[in-house]
């Protein structure tokens, strides 16, 4: 919990200098006149004051009684601010006019300049000096202060108004953790691709996958349902040319690349295919040449209607970010890329598994591979996939709750875990992802939360909000296939 200090420093002195500690060092004497020049960035929290306990404070000069300060301030900051200045009164003069107050006891007039601007400069004269924000939302700002502290009364009483934000934090152990998993090879036009099997709509399929590949690929029933215009296609090769197919024939041919954006889904529909007899095997390097040679009757189509979650991690021309720091730790920043290596030799790519909780409180790791819209793709240093944004009304999606406020912790707002709407081996499990923000009513009243029902119960007794997330407002689907980062 927020805790607030008003430290009372009572002192008598006859003909003495005034010294504050904070500022002891850019003060320079000049008679009953103190010097204060300084340059400093301050970051905000909570404004001490009744009835401002949802505002951001940010206080540059501290009151103290007998004393003002008069000079100017430039400053700019991270958002708009309106400029404090107090000023030292009596209770009984206040008649009505703006106050601030901690305690209730030491009053101040309230002058509040709303210039509702990142920067500017400001000349003032007041008991001290201050920029805030109306709102919860935190700030930082670097000011530049010129002036003098004025007055050298008999008796000082110095009152240093410290926020201590002691906020409520809840870090998991193994937060995050590396998940090494195997790449396969793929064709795009004539060019490599490498890419992973996370996901499958069919057991019997998802098993042989796993047997195949060593590495466990999940059953997501809703994948079955995905609607045509949220997928690619993938040709997987039963007979042929020998080679590393999943088969053990030629290189699976895939119909897009993340190159091509507005088409490219992670998402692949299972196309078989066969060579007749007497046919002339040969290595495909197109879908393109594999449908031509379908129609022309050389070889056989299964059209499964399985998918399968086939995100690319290299293709021609590009592939995903990696981080510039590759240790992992529980309070890494969430940006910046989601994987730490890239083994083209070894055909395995090491991801950052995040830690979360299933809809029933259990623990769950999550990869992120892709998402939509661009901007919380980049931001992740995933891929951008618009298709997925065919999902977001589909019963192939589901919901993930992320918090936007409460207790600090490792999700991707800087707040709790969050909390997914079905885990591995419930029936309604798919790796893709409808977000929905949490956002507390009253931060300081936040409790952890670990389940889909307590999310559902605190929303009926109206102490959270709970909103379909919509950045930049547009639909928000991410691929983060759930995994077990220690098989």
């Amino acid at each position: 919990m927020n805790k607030l200090f008003a430290i009372l420093i009572i002192g008598i002195f006859a003909a003495s200098i005034i010294s504050i500690s904070t500022f002891s060092d850019q003060f320079a004497d000049a008679g009953s006149r103190k010097k204060i020049h300084f340059t400093q960035t301050i970051t905000s929290s909570q404004d001490p004051g009744q009835g401002h306990e949802n505002h951001q404070l940010a206080l540059i000069l501290s009151p103290n009684e007998g004393t003002i300060y008069d000079g100017s301030m430039t400053f700019t900051s991270s958002e708009p601010v309106q400029i404090v200045v107090l000023h030292e009164i009596n209770s009984q003069e206040a008649k009505g006019q703006p106050t601030w107050t901690v305690d209730g006891n030491t009053i101040y007039g309230l002058s509040l300049i709303d210039l509702q601007e990142k920067s500017g400069s400001f000349e003032f004269t007041g008991a001290a000096l201050a920029l805030h924000s109306p709102n919860s939302k935190e700030f930082t700002s670097t000011v530049s202060v010129d002036g003098w502290i004025r007055g050298q009364p008999t008796e000082v009483i110095m009152q240093k108004i410290e926020l201590e934000k002691e906020e409520p934090s809840l870090l998991l152990s193994r937060t995050n953790v590396p998940a090494t998993i195997p790449m396969h090879k793929g064709i795009y036009d004539g060019e490599q691709i490498l890419y992973i099997i996370t996901d499958g709509s069919d057991e019997e399929y998802a098993k042989t996958l796993t047997e195949k590949q060593d590495w466990k690929v999940e059953l997501a029933h809703p994948l079955t349902d995905v609607p045509e215009e949220a997928l690619q296609k993938i040709f997987i090769f039963k007979n042929g040319v020998k080679g590393d197919g999943i088969y053990g024939f030629q290189d699976e041919v895939l119909s897009s690349t993340p190159q091509q954006e507005s088409e490219y889904s992670a998402l692949s529909s299972v196309i078989e295919v066969t060579w007749k007899v007497g046919q002339k095997e040969i290595i495909f390097e197109s879908a393109d040449d594999v449908i031509v040679a379908e129609e022309g009757g050389r070889i056989e189509f299964n059209e499964t209607g399985i998918v399968l979650n086939t995100p690319q991690i290299v293709w021609p021309n590009g592939q995903l970010q990696v981080r510039s720091d590759s240790t992992i730790t529980d309070d890494m920043p969430y940006g910046g890329g989601q994987i730490t290596e890239i083994n083209e030799e070894e055909l395995t790519v090491t991801f950052v598994a995040h830690r979360g909780w299933g809809p029933d409180g259990r623990t769950i790791y999550y990869i992120v591979t892709d998402a939509t819209p661009s901007g919380p793709a980049e931001m992740m240093g995933v891929v951008s996939s618009p298709t997925s944004a065919n999902l977001i009304a589909h019963s192939s999606a589901v919901d993930l709750f992320q918090f936007k406020n409460g207790i600090k912790g490792s999700g991707p707002l800087g707040f709790q875990a969050g909390i997914a709407g079905a885990g591995l081996g419930d029936e309604n499990y798919s790796p893709m992802w409808r977000i929905y923000l949490v956002e507390w009513n009253d931060s300081e009243s936040a409790k952890i939360l670990e389940t889909k029902s307590d999310i559902d119960s605190f929303r009926a007794d109206d102490m959270i909000t709970v909103s379909i997330a919509r950045p930049t407002n547009s639909d928000h689907i991410v691929n983060c296939p759930f995994i077990d980062p220690f098989q």
